[in-house]
């Protein structure tokens, strides 16, 4: 799925909450991941890892060009190549172009959720190169015909028996819902795919200029052999997903790992800077390293929204939020999901286009409790919501609903008049009683009001406001009435 990809985010979002193997998925992951990643932060030997590493993160990124400039020094200095890649189709380009000189007819693909912004595959794919995902998630949902529904767990929204299904219909084997026995299947059909594959194509992590490498995180051990395997490896990353030191790489790699799925450490940690060296047992004869903008640098220009370009792609936000948690993945219509999905996608591909995403969550705050960097990201949410309310002509935002935004300024204007307000309440209490059941709750109502009461009741107003009631108190008790008046004389 390409980044900004259109889609019906209601549509898909009752799709997600009508899928009982979504939804069971879900609770399970956000019960054990959610609240685990909570505890491990009240826990942490150093209290102040995550304030310290968020204060490294922003520093980074102030001083973004230099730390650019440094790792591709290093890069370069260990026999690598490096391109600067201003959008999607500059990176695309190039990894074509590459794969054109080199005859290349099959991809091997490391997980990556930026190769999916950019939409590489299609276009690899429309030369008449096969492309193969390695990452067993990403292997399931691509021979499905399917799209990640999750960072970390693409095919949380299939269960086992689907899968089962999926595997007897495109691999051939017997049917069977033993997951040791699927798994076995596709590491058969992936390990010949990585034997003849002639580029490899993977993520990045975290990056570190002080080393001149990139680090790329596995449980599988695929990114290894996609990475060492075929003679040209080509990383894809994200301008803002770089350290200026080891120890800052290293911090960053223990939070990700412990905020995606409460491990100390990752099965693997690979760390690639440049081709393999004369008497090295394995590794590519060339390694590239493609640098993404992508519209990254809008963001880190705007001191609004510059935070969330610390955001390490660890999920811990999905596995917490209330509104992923119901509505699934696939209702965001972009590689990135959830909270941070709902701030990145509209920044990346159009706020106008995704206001659904910024204005479908709860602003709970969940996850910016369970962030690894404390991302303030129900601020950044609130933000884009006032942009989308009042427009803003640097980001391209016209107002996303004029009526709505009348409606709030009439509000605005009763709410700051008592009388008006009287008057209204008045008549709101009249124009609700058609609407009041026998079990005293408003039910549906018609019209835009639906949408808020077509799956819950409403309490009806009450009878008396709290100024009534107290009006009504101080008038039946003289001795009141006559303490309320001294004091606003004596106001």
């Amino acid at each position: 799925m390409k980044l900004g990809q259109d889609g019906d985010y209601v549509a898909a979002a009752r799709e997600g909450m009508g899928n009982p193997c979504l939804q069971g998925s879900l609770r399970s992951l956000q019960a054990r991941y959610g609240k685990g990643a909570l505890d491990v932060w009240k826990t942490l030997p150093d209290p102040n890892l995550r304030s310290r590493v968020k204060a490294r993160r922003m520093q980074t990124l102030a001083h973004l060009d230099r730390v650019l400039e440094l790792l591709s020094q290093g890069v370069e200095a260990r026999g690598g190549q490096v391109f600067f890649a201003d959008n999607a189709e500059a990176a695309n380009g190039y990894i074509l172009d590459l794969a054109r000189k080199r005859g290349v007819k099959r991809v091997v693909k490391g997980k990556s959720m930026l190769s999916a912004e950019i939409g590489v595959d299609a276009v690899l794919e429309a030369e008449g190169i096969e492309v193969v995902e390695t990452d067993l998630g990403e292997f399931i949902v691509q021979i499905a015909g399917s799209s990640a529904s999750h960072i970390i767990a693409p095919c949380i929204h299939m269960d086992r028996r689907q899968i089962g299904r999926l595997f007897a219909d495109k691999l051939g084997i017997p049917y069977s819902e033993d997951p040791p026995t699927l798994t076995q299947a596709a590491r058969k059909a992936l390990r010949e795919k990585l034997l003849t594959a002639d580029m490899g194509l993977t993520g990045c992590n975290i990056a570190c200029a002080e080393t001149g490498q990139i680090s790329l995180v596995s449980n599988e051990g695929n990114i290894r052999m996609a990475s060492t395997m075929p003679k040209l490896h080509v990383a894809l990353m994200g301008m803002e997903r770089v350290a200026a030191t080891l120890e800052d790489q290293r911090e960053l790699l223990q939070l990700l790992t412990q905020g995606a799925a409460l491990q100390k450490l990752s099965t693997y940690v690979s760390f690639v800077g440049g081709p393999r060296r004369k008497g090295d047992p394995d590794g590519p004869e060339e390694f590239h390293l493609v640098i993404v903008d992508n519209g990254r640098s809008r963001i880190l220009a705007d001191p609004e929204f510059r935070e969330v370009l610390a955001c390490i792609r660890c999920g811990a936000c999905l596995n917490i939020c209330p509104v992923y948690g119901r509505i699934g993945g696939h209702a965001y219509h972009s590689p990135y999901s959830g909270p941070i999905g709902a701030v990145v996608t509209p920044l990346l591909h159009g706020i106008n286009r995704h206001a659904d995403l910024c204005k479908g969550e709860t602003l709970c705050g969940a996850c910016r409790d369970v962030c690894p960097v404390e991302n303030d990201l129900p601020r950044m949410l609130v933000a884009l919501r006032c942009k989308l309310a009042y427009g803003d002509p640097g980001w391209g935002v016209r107002p996303h609903n004029r009526l709505e935004a009348l409606g709030f300024k009439i509000w605005g204007r009763i709410v700051g008049h008592s009388r008006l307000y009287a008057a209204m309440l008045t008549i709101a209490r009249a124009l609700q009683r058609p609407f009041v059941g026998r079990n005293g709750m408003i039910g549906p109502l018609p019209g835009l009001k639906n949408g808020w009461t077509a799956g819950r009741d409403l309490q009806p107003m009450a009878e008396q406001s709290f100024r009534e009631r107290w009006r009504a108190r101080q008038n039946n008790n003289p001795a009141t009435a006559d303490n309320s008046r001294e004091t606003r004389h004596g106001r």
